[in-house]
């Protein structure tokens, strides 16, 4: 599996990721956005931003690299990243299919992406995604992925999947919503010729919503790589807008709100990879200082305090707006 590169690296941070789905398209749905990218939001701009970020993490020691098909253009910033630092051969590339961007570079449109777990989708999507990475794709996840979804049963897509997998490219899934737990344990059960589909899970898990962690610590213990994502609930675990008592462990510890959250997660030991989705250098800085924050079991049990209940949090993130 192409995440076994990162067993072998050395630095603290080779365990957090980075996510481009707050800069390969105008719009987003994190806190603060209208202050964390200029008004100038260009393609070209917001590629110069990613390059910036991908230069500043590869720097401090990120590997994993995370995209997908409705982040605007976030494949293809990458891929021209990519293109120009050929000696750059120990990352990790995942992408996504499944969601069709739809904004047309705009942030006020009224729907920004639409999901299609179908066939079709998959075969274009996957055209589109080869176009732009090529080879350099290690990992390819249905994106979003939920209980109801078709793609849970439909054993043609399983084919095409199956058959990914044999030319090299790592199959996975992502979930979202307030079932993710329900969603990975019937993942779990989807196999083809008798061997398991697949071999990752990607899942929003944080303070606020710890909902699916029993599920990715089974998934961790069937042999499946995790990564977490959403790790600062789109900026509600932040900077401001973060609750009192993680800015109070966050000034206890020397550190950030975000590095706080994110450091609670990788404490978990079926974490293979903590997305940051930084859209600064700096909002980056502060966010892999999680690979060194020190957290007391007392600190962890005035987080855990902070829990809401998965409705809630689905609900309350369903309301916040595109920026």
């Amino acid at each position: 599996m192409p995440f076994a590169r990162l067993t072998a690296a050395t630095t603290p941070t080779a365990h957090i990721g980075l996510g481009l789905a707050a800069v390969g398209r105008p719009g987003y749905i994190n806190l603060g956005r209208d202050k964390d990218l200029p008004a100038d939001r260009s393609p070209e701009t917001l590629l110069a931003r990613t390059h910036e970020l991908l230069d500043a993490a590869y720097a401090q020691g990120v590997r994993y690299f995370d995209v997908a098909r409705s982040y605007g253009r976030a494949e293809e910033f990458l891929a021209d990243w990519l293109s120009a630092r050929p000696d750059v051969q120990d990352v990790v590339i995942g992408s996504k299919w499944g969601y069709t961007y739809t904004a047309d570079w705009r942030t006020d449109a009224e729907v920004h992406e639409v999901k299609d777990h179908s066939v079709d989708t998959f075969d274009r999507q996957r055209t589109e995604t080869g176009s732009l990475l090529g080879e350099r794709l290690d990992l390819y996840q249905i994106h979003s992925l939920t209980a109801d979804s078709p793609a849970l049963t439909d054993t043609g897509l399983h084919a095409r999947l199956a058959a990914l997998a044999a030319e090299g490219v790592t199959v996975g899934f992502s979930t979202s919503g307030p079932a993710q737990a329900d969603t990975v344990r019937a993942a779990l059960g989807v196999t083809v010729d008798g061997e398991p589909l697949f071999r990752t899970v990607q899942s929003t898990y944080n303070l606020l919503d710890p909902s699916v962690g029993e599920a990715l610590a089974e998934a961790h213990e069937a042999g499946l790589s995790v990564i977490v994502k959403e790790g600062v609930a789109n900026g509600r675990l932040a900077g401001g807008a973060a609750p009192a008592p993680l800015r109070d462990i966050a000034d206890e510890t020397g550190t950030t709100p975000d590095a706080v959250a994110l450091a609670a997660i990788l404490r978990r030991p079926w974490a293979t990879v903590v997305l940051s989705g930084a859209a600064t250098a700096v909002q980056l800085s502060a966010n892999l200082h999680a690979a060194v924050a020190d957290l007391g079991d007392d600190q962890l049990e005035r987080l855990a305090g902070l829990r809401e209940e998965p409705a809630a949090y689905w609900q309350r993130r369903a309301e916040l707006p595109w920026h």
